[in-house]
């Protein structure tokens, strides 16, 4: 309906206001009984149109020419909002829609296959995903669903430092902990990685080669080991959640590619780096910064920005048209950096999108639990998992905005009652598949053409307009990067369809009114399950 008032809406603009080439908007109403959808384009209009707004959108209304099967009234509203009421054939047409495209319904072709890439997660392999990374997991997943959901070719990328001081820690860790293993009495550094894991590594490489790894420099087989145990054990974590990348790519690759030393050597060219007391400066001033920048120190070690910089210049080389970053809050102040440097190689980095997720505490007994990765005093993703399962964890992530601090409430989470949002979403599917093998059971043939029309009672009505709401919540989600937002509309949904059901039976001996009820049911499965599909949890026939 939405492309059908647009249409006409604009028709009428042109017809009042020749040579206009404002397109009108349409939202929902936030009071339903305001109408359907309204839209501000009298307001936005009417100075191109030397018109006052109330006066224009009368005006357009007059010379709208509307089929009244589908549009029941419109009416004006405050400053000059145009308000539309649909008849009722218009929700049943959408509710015919859902049963006809079944899995394939909310699905749009918007993006017409544009290549984009999510990078997400990003850890270094220094250790076991904690629940933080676990939000930025769930979210970069649940955003490239949305992202396929609405005609986007979506590559799912983890990008890594392997070749930093963390890296190096790491190494030694583990070579300490080796001659530990071996006997030898030494100081373990407090700073360095304290977790089993460790030791765990250390046992491999020892069960492996005996003591003849004892000379072995950390940064040769230890880091290695450590480097490929971690991130076995990091893809094996985020499987488990449904979380799979299409490409690994690393920093060490950058380096021995040459695509780092380009990069400073293109900014010199464009007189864009200098040296200053030892160490190479970007002129990022020059691009909305307060300060330049260093990108190499003076001891020769170049800065995140470097590296960053080049690995995203070889992303828009690869193609890549729509670019998203889902970083941590720590990240905050350092991605304008790499956007500056970008910007002085030459590239429009409008393309690069960055969400920025909020920190994560796990609430436990009323006590927060912290978490330090280095001490091993922190909650694995892992552990979360295995507390509260795959779904509860993806769902408790995604159920608010990123930019708010996350408490995740494990009492909550395990609780198999209305009050956890998991499972009163999927009790409302399950309950659904309940009364189609119910309807079944008796010979009621669900695939027996219904009389839409004797869908009347308010309960049905809104039902049905809610569910038509999926397709515009799929491509607006998509388009924000918000999927919190359809988070909330499966929550309203399986609302809607308990108020539904504790009102009406679906099952009774009017056959005619069973098989349309019945087609609502299996409607609000089909939605429960798409969205389902979108946010990676399951849909449960039985609970």
């Amino acid at each position: 309906m939405k492309e059908y008032l647009k249409e006409h809406v604009t028709s009428a603009l042109a017809t009042l206001c020749p040579g206009s080439d404002i397109i009108p908007s349409f939202e929902k109403p936030r009071n339903p009984e305001h109408g359907d959808l309204t839209t501000n384009i009298a307001m936005i209009a009417a100075k191109q149109a030397k018109t006052a707004p109330r006066q224009l959108a009368q005006q357009i209304i007059d010379t709208l020419q509307l089929d009244s099967t589908l549009v029941v009234k419109i009416e004006i509203a405050g400053p000059g909002f145009i308000n539309f009421k649909f008849t009722d054939n218009v929700v049943r047409t959408s509710l015919q829609e859902i049963l006809q495209q079944e899995t394939n319904y909310g699905r749009h072709n918007l993006a017409h296959g544009k290549k984009t890439q999510v990078e997400f997660v990003s850890a270094n392999p220094t250790g076991p995903l904690t629940v933080g990374h676990g939000r930025g997991a769930v979210y970069g997943d649940t955003i490239s669903r949305l992202l396929e959901w609405t005609g986007h070719d979506v590559t799912r990328e983890y990008y890594f430092n392997n070749a930093g001081r963390q890296m190096r820690i790491l190494g030694d860790s583990v070579r300490l902990r080796y001659l530990q293993l071996l006997g030898d009495t030494l100081e373990f550094p407090e700073d360095y990685y304290q977790g089993e894991y460790i030791k765990d590594i250390a046992q491999t490489l020892l069960d492996e080669h005996g003591g003849k790894l004892r000379n072995e420099p950390a940064e040769g087989m230890f880091k290695q080991q450590a480097e490929k145990d971690i991130f076995a054990d990091i893809k094996k974590t985020l499987k488990s959640i449904g979380v799979v990348h299409d490409v690994f790519s690393n920093e060490n690759e950058l380096y021995e590619t040459g695509k780092v030393k380009e990069v400073i050597e293109e900014l010199r060219a464009k007189e864009l780096a200098y040296d200053l007391d030892g160490a190479v400066w970007f002129k990022a001033t020059q691009f909305g910064s307060e300060k330049d920048k260093v990108i190499v120190k003076s001891t020769g070690e170049p800065t995140y920005r470097l590296p960053d910089i080049a690995y995203h210049r070889e992303k828009i080389r690869r193609g890549f048209e729509l670019i998203i970053d889902v970083l941590g809050a720590d990240h905050v102040a350092t991605y304008p950096d790499v956007l500056a440097g970008l910007t002085a190689l030459g590239y429009d980095s409008s393309c690069v999108k960055v969400p920025i997720h909020q920190f994560v505490t796990i609430v436990q007994n009323g006590e927060v639990v912290k978490m330090s990765t280095r001490k091993a005093n922190f909650v694995t993703l892992d552990e979360l998992i295995a507390e509260v399962g795959s779904d509860v964890v993806r769902y408790f992530f995604i159920m608010r905005s990123i930019d708010s601090h996350l408490n995740f409430d494990l009492g909550l989470a395990k609780k198999q009652s209305d009050e956890n949002p998991v499972y009163y979403l999927q009790y409302a599917h399950a309950r659904i598949a309940s009364i189609i093998r119910h309807a079944e059971g008796v010979g009621i043939d669900r695939n027996v053409p219904a009389e839409l029309s004797l869908l009347n009672q308010p309960e049905e009505i809104s039902l049905m307009k809610k569910l038509a709401d999926f397709p515009d919540i799929v491509e607006s989600c998509a388009a924000t990067f918000e999927p919190h937002r359809l988070a909330d509309y499966l929550h309203d949904v399986a609302g809607q369809f308990h108020k539904f059901y504790h009102f009406h039976k679906v099952v009774t001996e009017d056959i005619p009114l069973t098989a349309a009820r019945m087609s609502l049911c299996l409607a609000t499965k089909i939605v429960l399950a798409n969205g389902f599909s979108i946010l990676g949890i399951s849909a449960p026939e039985r609970m």
